[in-house]
């Protein structure tokens, strides 16, 4: 079992996670599947997340994190869950925002980001639910508190 990770870093923010950490943070929640994993992590300006909400969710404006799964043909044997988002200056905003350090904002969204590659979403109370117990746990064991208690 591996979990591979390719960081693109297309920000001008400077208070940015390590590869390092980003790994950590994807292996604390794919770590408990029992199989490979390979996926993107793409670090963007505001403007080009505002893009890819308006054109994939139809919302203009910039978003913290979106996930793009990766669908893999039937019959295909491929390990790549698919696409990470995550706009440097959204996440630093709702950090200050929320009074969260930094970095466990970061650690959250990225966390957030690998569930729904996985098919998690929050759109039903009860989905929620169960979406926001698993994020609650695993930033748990990072020593991150509950970023649903603000």
């Amino acid at each position: 079992m591996s979990i591979s990770i390719d960081v693109q870093n297309a920000s001008s923010n400077n208070q940015l996670p390590t590869n390092e950490q980003l790994q950590s943070w994807v292996e604390s929640v794919l770590s408990r599947y029992e199989r490979s994993f390979e996926l993107t992590i793409r670090i963007v300006d505001e403007g080009e997340s505002q893009t890819l909400n308006h054109q994939y969710r139809g919302i203009d404006k910039p978003t913290n994190v979106l996930s793009f799964p990766f669908d893999v043909p039937e019959g295909i044997e491929l390990d790549l869950l698919g696409d990470i988002v995550v706009c440097a200056s959204v996440v630093e905003q709702e950090a200050k925002q929320q009074n969260k350090a930094l970095f466990d904002h970061w650690a959250h969204m990225v966390i957030h980001g690998c569930l729904h590659l996985l098919g998690y979403d929050h759109i039903e109370p009860e989905e929620a639910e169960e979406m926001e117990a698993i994020e609650i746990s695993v930033l748990s064991k990072l020593n991150i508190s509950n970023p649903y208690e603000c």
